[in-house]
């Protein structure tokens, strides 16, 4: 596995933290490197090789979110790696700096060659022809974009249910909340690795505070009831995690400390943004 950068999206703190009291939040943000407004986080890329299939989790932004975002394709090329080799692309759910990068910006698909695979209900949920008159508006604009980038790939999209594999010892897991159909991924092997994408979004903020909500979360309830069942399996199991807008870009593991956790990484930070 390969981790590329597309580059760091700035969140307002009414995002990040929005039910936190004033003092923790501004602490938990100046630590981040950001300031009473908000802070950035990553967006990390996971390329897998399995065999003879090149895969990759989650297409980035493209130009279709933050100008500080939209660094995959460049980032591929930089590494080596042939956009038209890639055979499989998983999306974890279809937020815009998860999916906007599905087509680049003169209309043609970054991965030209690919089977894509989103889980059934997050493609139902968003390609629903009567979503803006069932939801709210804040997620109007969202469904937008996600229709774009899921509708661009309908002839090559592959929708699923928890517990499919995607190819030999790559198998979809749901996780929900984040968005309704939200997708994490596991790897097989002699050390098992959980590609989590955002059901827990940040390795800092929410691993110490995990009763705290993020503001993106479509069902915060659940987000946070899928959170806490998922840090809890991971330090039980010792598995290998991985997050799309970790501090860390490579994998480590879960360790509780009390009511909270910690990352413990894995490996020595190497990604630039």
């Amino acid at each position: 596995m390969t981790i590329l950068s597309d580059g760091a999206l700035t969140l307002g703190a009414e995002i990040l933290m929005p039910e936190a009291q004033e003092g923790p939040r501004l602490a938990m943000l100046r630590r981040l490197g950001g300031d009473a407004a908000g802070a950035q986080v990553r967006a990390n890329v996971p390329v897998i090789r399995a065999g003879e299939e090149l895969i990759v989790v989650d297409v980035g932004a493209g130009d279709a979110f933050q100008a500080s975002l939209g660094r995959l394709a460049g980032n591929l090329a930089a590494a080596g790696i042939d956009r038209r080799a890639v055979t499989r692309v998983i999306l974890t759910h279809a937020h815009p700096d998860h999916s906007g990068g599905a087509l680049q910006p003169d209309g043609t698909l970054l991965f030209p060659e690919a089977t894509w695979h989103v889980g059934r209900e997050e493609w139902d949920f968003w390609t629903d022809p009567r979503f803006e008159a069932r939801r709210a508006p804040a997620l109007h604009a969202f469904a937008r974009g996600a229709r774009r980038d899921l509708l661009a790939v309908e002839d090559r999209v592959r929708r699923h249910v928890c517990g499919d594999e995607v190819a030999p010892g790559v198998r979809l897991v749901s996780t929900p909340g984040h968005t309704p159909g939200h997708m994490s991924v596991e790897l097989d092997g002699p050390e098992p690795l959980l590609l989590v994408g955002d059901a827990c979004t940040h390795d800092v903020i929410f691993f110490e505070n995990p009763g705290w909500r993020f503001g993106f979360d479509t069902d915060p309830d659940l987000a946070l009831e899928t959170r806490r069942r998922l840090l809890d399996r991971a330090a039980s199991a010792r598995m290998q995690v991985l997050g799309y807008h970790w501090t860390r870009s490579g994998p480590g593991r879960v360790e509780r400390r009390g009511a909270a956790y910690r990352f413990l990484p894995s490996l020595p930070e190497r990604i630039p943004t």
